[in-house]
């Protein structure tokens, strides 16, 4: 390890250390301590380590929350490998993008994933399975050695090597892996923990899947404090109420409509959730009030971040400053800049740029893509804010170039759902916008042109869409038009089409 490092191995090791028979990890019936969870990702990456794998090899996991993910995030920072998350809820043909993206060394799957592996394409890739899958695949207990991986880790592993990709939407239509390092998440996960004031009494509620940046973010927030995480395969109202009240659950990230329905399942079993004191993600001021009235001692803060910048870069409780992203966090410098990276005064709206430690490395393989997000000293998140005069960060939509819909948290990008609908021989054009969904707080609506002479259904057109991507990504509404508005300088009029087309 470097002289002025620290990696997530340093921070594992020193949980072993001064937390080392305190819970860290909780799974259904098991219990794993810190002292045990270091001996855990030691072993797999002896394991990892005998099979080839080395610094900067990619190690690819397809699965619901469970231990084997949280060994495989330390064994990957013992090697200085880069531990690769992918979505569940993707399409089979999204999932082989991904692996072809990064071409794992390893690819760990549970059984209920298999089907949506590709058929090519893993001849040079070492496959592990979560179940009993038939050769050639083996279970991954078999990567677990007595023997440990060298204790002092490789020289080269700095706080600034890769450790996760997590891959993000496109705006061209294709995800992008954006490569997030360790001085990133630590960075992040240390300035949560502090505003949070987590201890090694804390427990996070692990409900929100580890392949998003949010769910890793909490569970280093806790790590960093000594605490545990209780990992839940899936979401689950009930079970999640029983663990808070029987595990002391005391933070939680949510998106829409996780809180809500916590919330319905808490009052059924009459519980007060007396535990629970941090709740934080996306969600209406109607579910926020409901938090309050119903569990007054949980505050409810609210954020802005992206996987880019490997968590949230401004932070406060929502009742602070009710409708604000809250106040730019203690490591991070955030600006508001117009389209020529001119700083804009108090007030003005412009796009969100942010520079420090937090700030990913760039997208995997995409260096025009990097020239261009990374350019003249600022990441630029694409996003539209304004900055008040006290310092709080309020969020503006996104600009013209990321235009982006949020249906439950997710990312979807107009152009990937586009594609996938004009890969109908009925369709001419297709405009796909955000509406207001009262479940989901944002829907994908379709407004479409068939060509001369087809007729299709809205219920054919969204399964068809569904069949070739992400199912969440699918039309929730879809609506068939004669012609769509052109801009006087051609193309698509797309803020006409929102304007008259931007309701259920």
């Amino acid at each position: 390890m470097s002289l002025r490092s620290f990696t997530l191995q340093d921070l594992i090791n020193r949980n072993a250390q001064l937390y080392g028979s305190n819970t860290a990890l909780v799974f259904g019936a098991q219990r794993v301590t810190h002292a045990q969870y270091a001996r855990r990702t030691a072993r797999l990456a002896a394991g990892l380590a005998a099979v080839g794998v080395g610094q900067g090899d990619r190690l690819a996991i397809l699965a619901p929350n469970c231990l084997e993910y949280v060994d495989l995030l330390g064994a990957a920072a013992r090697l200085g490998a880069i531990m690769v998350p992918i979505n569940g809820r993707l399409s089979a043909e999204e999932v082989a993008y991904v692996i072809e993206d990064v071409a794992p060394r390893v690819l760990i799957v549970a059984d209920e994933y298999q089907t949506l592996l590709p058929q090519r394409g893993l001849d040079n890739t070492l496959r592990y399975t979560l179940g009993v899958a038939p050769a050639p695949w083996q279970p991954v207990s078999a990567l677990y050695r007595e023997r440990d991986a060298p204790a002092a880790g490789l020289p080269s592993v700095t706080d600034g090597s890769g450790l996760l990709i997590i891959h993000t939407a496109a705006v061209g239509g294709r995800p992008r892996g954006a490569l997030l390092t360790h001085r990133g998440l630590i960075t992040a996960s240390l300035q949560t923990q502090l505003a949070w004031h987590l201890t090694a009494a804390d427990v996070n509620l692990g409900v929100l899947p580890l392949f998003h940046v949010a769910a890793i973010g909490f569970l280093l927030a806790a790590q960093q404090a000594g605490g545990a995480t209780l990992l839940m395969a899936r979401f689950d109202p009930p079970s999640l109420v029983r663990h808070i009240d029987e595990d002391g659950g005391s933070l939680i990230g949510t998106f829409p409509p996780m809180l809500g329905a916590l919330l319905e399942a808490a009052v059924a079993q009459g519980s007060a959730l007396s535990s629970l004191r941090v709740v934080s993600g996306i969600d209406v001021p109607e579910t926020i009030a409901r938090l309050r009235a119903t569990c007054p001692q949980v505050t409810f803060w609210s954020a802005y971040g992206q996987t880019e910048t490997s968590g949230s870069i401004s932070l406060a409780p929502f009742d602070e400053r009710p409708g604000s992203a809250g106040r730019p966090t203690a490591l991070n410098t955030v600006a508001v800049v117009d389209e020529l990276d001119r700083p804009l005064p108090t007030d003005a709206t412009g796009e969100i740029v942010v520079r420090g430690p937090m700030v990913f490395q760039g997208y995997w393989r995409c260096e025009a893509d990097n020239a261009f997000t990374l350019r003249n000293g600022w990441h630029h998140t694409g996003d539209l804010g304004r900055i008040d005069a006290e310092g709080y960060l309020w969020y503006g939509g996104r600009s013209p170039a990321k235009e982006l819909i949020k249906p439950g948290g997710e990312n979807v990008y107009p152009a990937e759902v586009e594609r996938a609908i004009l890969e109908h021989p009925a369709l001419a054009q297709a405009v796909v916008i955000g509406v207001p969904d009262v479940q989901w707080g944002e829907a994908v609506k379709a407004v479409c042109v068939l060509k001369t002479g087809h007729t299709l259904s809205a219920d054919d057109l969204i399964e068809f869409v569904g069949a070739r991507i992400a199912r969440y990504k699918k039309p929730k509404h879809v609506v068939f038009v004669q012609a769509l508005p052109h801009a006087a300088a051609g193309g698509v009029d797309r803020a006409a089409v929102k304007a008259g087309h931007g309701h259920v």
